[in-house]
């Protein structure tokens, strides 16, 4: 068997970064791997229906492959034509019908976040709070107290100074979920969009209690208020975009 059949039975037992990888060792290699019988293989892997006409739908079936087999991972957004100067943000929690929180942040000092948790934050609170997603993070001083017993709910609105508008984040949500292996009660909401993009929906705004392990499991001592929207948005940018969206009025 020459070195050429010998390659033309292992090709077709390739992945294609590994095919991919045969055809910058030489030309004669790249010659027989750029068979089209090759990806037409991989192809029939991934998207079977592409290989049941009689011709494939792109050029090649190396050009379908090359050209989908992965999303690319280098996109990158437009600089957003939101700051967090421009935004202010109107949070209100009650216990019950007892408002227990209300204050006007502005869009920096969410931005800037907590610098260091508290002492006592347990090791799971911290390292969420430490990960590379972008999160919306408030102290709270001082510090509340909420009984397990009791309903607790939060509304967030959100303001543009540049054109004196308000979108809905978080309307009168239930904190329906307390999870003690990380410290957090759990509320969402969906977010409001403009009529301008009707396929943008389904996408939550999340806000979370942080609250300390202090071993009193009929309450909770909560320190700080966390805002994300990590179903669609994990950087800075990403969320400032998400913002720009919203139905403004």
């Amino acid at each position: 068997m020459t070195w050429e059949e010998v390659l033309k039975v292992i090709f077709p037992l390739l992945e294609g970064v590994d095919l991919a990888s045969c055809m910058a060792v030489c030309k004669q290699w790249r010659d027989i791997a750029r068979d089209d019988y090759f990806w037409k293989c991989l192809c029939a892997k991934k998207w079977p229906s592409t290989c049941k006409t009689s011709h494939p739908p792109t050029d090649t079936y190396y050009k379908l492959y090359r050209n989908f087999y992965k999303r690319p991972n280098n996109r990158r957004l437009l600089p957003p034509r939101l700051s967090f100067d421009d935004l202010e943000f109107f949070i209100d929690i009650w216990s019950e019908d007892r408002l227990i929180f209300s204050e006007a942040v502005s869009g920096r000092i969410l931005q800037n976040g907590m610098k260091s948790p508290p002492p006592g934050t347990s090791n799971v609170l911290s390292y969420h709070l430490e990960v590379p997603e972008f999160k919306m993070t408030l102290p709270v001083e001082p510090r509340f107290s909420i009984p397990i017993s009791n309903t607790v709910s939060a509304s967030v609105l959100v303001g543009r100074k540049d054109s004196n508008k308000v979108a809905r984040i978080v309307n009168k949500s239930v904190f329906d979920y307390i999870d003690r292996t990380s410290y957090r009660a759990l509320a969402f909401d969906y977010l409001d969009f403009s009529p301008l993009h009707p396929f943008v929906s389904g996408i939550r705004a999340w806000i979370s209690l942080l609250f300390m392990d202090d071993g009193n499991d009929g309450a909770i001592d909560v320190f700080g208020i966390v805002m994300d929207f990590c179903d669609a948005a994990n950087t800075k940018d990403e969320v400032l975009w998400l913002l720009d969206l919203l139905d403004w009025k």
